[in-house]
């Protein structure tokens, strides 16, 4: 992943002075670093357009113009990286993990270098060692999750995306990778909260249409009604405590799954079938149990906090729908045609009121 180009080359902007002819009349004449800026910008868009040779050319001319800047062989890394030429990557990058201007980017494309050239082991090591110099770099954990992803050793590579999680929690990959592994597994609850707030950090993308798909389809396979009367729900088998739950025994703590799945069923009660509209039922009945039980005081939720918060606003039923249309599409615009007032006020309150995730503001599943 690359960093935010455009706002390095912003500051970089910023800060070159103007000449002034002696006449008194400005001219925007360049400095070394104004035309190193103007060639940089030229160099990343042929590098979105796939045109690595020239952006090459591009930014090794910035480079000589402007040596003091790191962005330039970062970005002389990256153009050879998506070239497939390892070794010059490998080379540019090196140059700059002493650097004291040196930042996460720089350790996770070099470590993806190592990766791609075979050397797990190496890009292993290349991502430890941006972690001792940004232990709350959700990209670098992530890369190490995707190491072990990569040789479909799901086990291994959860702990470290769940740790980008808490220590970058509006970073939305870790999230993204969490909730897959998670609803391949019996411990869907997790997936489904990670799966929620990584819809929330990243709105708009195929990722945010996979689990959107993802979530609806796990609600589908592990709600099911068994007779005209009978429901069950499977969201997590791990219902073991460990003895501190015990240590007041007025105030047990129990496992999530034990106040998750219970608060679920109750509030699917009732329905004969599940499609969307059933789920956004369920879904509105379950904020509903959740915060009159209190559960929000034993099991405090940011998710849950924020579905709260969209009820009280009058949003609830569309952002429901919001949530999982991609898993029934037809049942969305068949619920949408007919609530088209609901969904452009829910877009329009949306934009500005999204879910908070900072420091301060988290989930992670080792809360509980």
């Amino acid at each position: 992943m690359k960093p935010n180009y455009s706002s390095i080359m912003h500051a970089i902007k910023a800060t070159a002075p103007f000449l002034f002819l002696l006449t008194g009349s400005v001219v925007y004449g360049q400095t070394p670093q104004q035309k190193a800026l103007e060639l940089g910008n030229k160099a990343v868009a042929l590098e979105d357009n796939g045109k690595y040779d020239e952006a090459i050319e591009l930014l090794q001319d910035a480079a000589k113009l402007d040596p003091a800047s790191i962005s330039y062989p970062y970005e002389l890394g990256y153009a050879c990286y998506k070239k497939n030429d390892y070794k010059k990557a490998a080379a540019y990058l090196k140059a700059l993990v002493g650097r004291s201007d040196v930042y996460d980017q720089i350790f996770q494309l070099l470590g993806n270098v190592y990766d791609n050239m075979g050397e797990s082991q190496k890009a292993l090591d290349t991502y430890d060692e941006g972690l001792k110099k940004f232990p709350t770099s959700g990209k670098l954990f992530l890369e190490k999750g995707n190491v072990y992803w990569g040789k479909k050793d799901y086990a291994a590579a959860l702990p470290y995306y769940e740790r980008g999680i808490e220590a970058d929690p509006a970073f939305p990959s870790n999230y993204y990778r969490a909730a897959r592994i998670f609803c391949s597994t019996t411990e869907e609850v997790w997936g489904m909260i990670y799966g929620e707030i990584f819809m929330n950090l990243e709105r708009n993308s195929e990722r945010t249409a996979e689990i959107s798909k993802l979530l609806y389809d796990t609600y589908k396979s592990e709600i099911k009604i068994t007779s005209d009367t009978s429901i069950t729900v499977s969201f997590s088998q791990q219902m073991t405590m460990n003895a501190d739950a015990f240590s007041d025994p007025k105030n047990v703590r129990l496992p999530f799954g034990m106040i998750y799945e219970p608060t679920l069923l109750l509030s699917a009660a009732g329905e004969k079938s599940i499609d969307i509209d059933a789920l956004d039922r369920i879904r509105t009945n379950f904020v509903n149990q959740y915060f009159g039980l209190h559960y929000d005081n034993t099991h405090p939720n940011i998710l849950f906090d924020y579905q709260n918060r969209v009820l009280k606003a009058g949003h609830l039923e569309a952002y429901n729908h919001w949530i999982l249309m991609k898993g029934d599409e037809d049942g969305f615009n068949r619920w949408k045609s007919g609530n088209d007032d609901k969904w452009q006020a829910f877009i329009k309150w949306f934009t500005d009121n999204g879910l908070t995730v900072d420091a301060k503001n988290k989930f992670y599943r080792n809360q509980y």
